[in-house]
């Protein structure tokens, strides 16, 4: 079964570089605005969501749209939807070829909580669960951007957690999210050395990072200043990838792409490759709204207004519009994983230029 999922969500991959697929493979899906971090480089924590969709509207979307192969799941702090097992659930059932599940965590829910809710999913029968330990620096420096005093040393309780949990659940995955902003350009390397000093077994492969991007629709900081020193950055990235050992396999293969193709970004402040938005790929927020991407405040539609339906709005004129942008290379720059990682799958032959 594992591999039948991961043949065909291989089989739309390379699909995608070929021709346009009649509906998405992956989505991208925040099923809370709700936060608990203080961030000092985003705005979500300070939303006051209401009327964010329902666990049964979530249960009768995933019913009627069931061909993901992929979902990323985000927030906010995605721990806070209480239904979090239920929602995954949902399209576990009813999209039978779901083959990866990705979900951040700020490690500040309850751990027994936390640790509980994650064995329930990782039960559900989904091949690969790859879970991102949100940090972005050493104690001092992680505390002090996220803005709540103790948070680096509950990212190291949560990583040791995980590490248990690797013994009996074959199917998870885990690694440090670490967002380069101008608060903690240049600490890199340090936070690598810290962590491997609290966790002896972790190395540079443990670490995934992102360019901190301004986001007025999703993370609410358009008016901002987080940008980084962009040599200062390509350096650290560059650093990020000659620590890295070799390692086999879909994800350390695709995601040494991604960090040669971010260093090209950082550097152009341009993005590598077009993305592959409202193509194989969405971004669909609590209340409901689809956007070809977290980074682009385009609304295509909402769920609610289609019956829960996502093929109406994946085939309207908003849509079809997007997708022009995009040939016309109008989209907005950015390189994050929510979107690189399908535009390298979908371009191999650019991505490995």
């Amino acid at each position: 079964m594992k591999s039948m999922k991961l043949m065909s969500l291989g089989l739309d991959a390379l699909k995608s570089n070929f021709t346009e697929l009649d509906k998405p493979y992956k989505m991208t899906f925040a099923i809370t605005y709700r936060c608990q971090s203080r961030c000092l480089t985003c705005n979500i924590w300070q939303r006051k969501p209401v009327n964010e969709l329902s666990t049964d509207e979530v249960k009768e979307f995933a019913k009627k749209n069931n061909y993901f192969k992929w979902l990323e799941i985000t927030g906010g702090e995605p721990f806070l939807n209480g239904d979090i097992v239920e929602i995954v659930r949902s399209f576990s059932e009813n999209s039978k070829g779901l083959f990866l599940l990705t979900m951040p965590t700020n490690s500040l829910c309850n751990q027994e909580m936390l640790v509980s809710k994650l064995k329930q999913i990782l039960a559900l029968g989904i091949p690969k669960i790859s879970i991102t330990l949100s940090l972005d620096g050493n104690r001092e420096l992680h505390d002090k951007i996220r803005g709540v005093p103790g948070n680096f040393d509950r990212v190291m309780a949560m990583a040791k957690r995980l590490k248990e949990l690797q013994k009996e659940h074959k199917n998870l995955f885990f690694v440090f999210g670490y967002t380069m902003s101008r608060l903690n350009q240049g600490h890199l390397e340090e936070t690598i050395t810290d962590v491997m000093k609290e966790l002896p077994w972790a190395t540079a492969n443990n670490f995934h990072v992102n360019v901190g991007q301004l986001s007025g629709m999703y993370y609410g900081n358009a008016d901002m200043q987080i940008a980084a020193d962009r040599a200062v950055v390509a350096k650290e990235v560059e650093m990020l990838i000659k620590k890295r050992r070799m390692e086999f396999g879909m994800i350390p293969i695709i995601e040494g792409i991604f960090l040669r193709k971010l260093v090209s970004y950082v550097t152009t402040g341009k993005s590598p490759m077009k993305s592959r938005s409202m193509d194989v790929s969405l971004f669909l927020d609590s209340y409901g709204n689809v956007f070809p991407s977290i980074m682009w405040d385009k609304k295509i539609g909402n769920i609610r207004d289609t019956g829960y339906d996502l093929s109406k709005i994946w085939s309207s004129p908003e849509a079809n519009e997007i997708r022009e942008s995009i040939k016309d290379g109008k989209e907005p720059d950015s390189w994050t994983a929510c979107e690189a990682y399908q535009t390298i799958v979908g371009d191999i032959k650019e991505a490995v230029i």
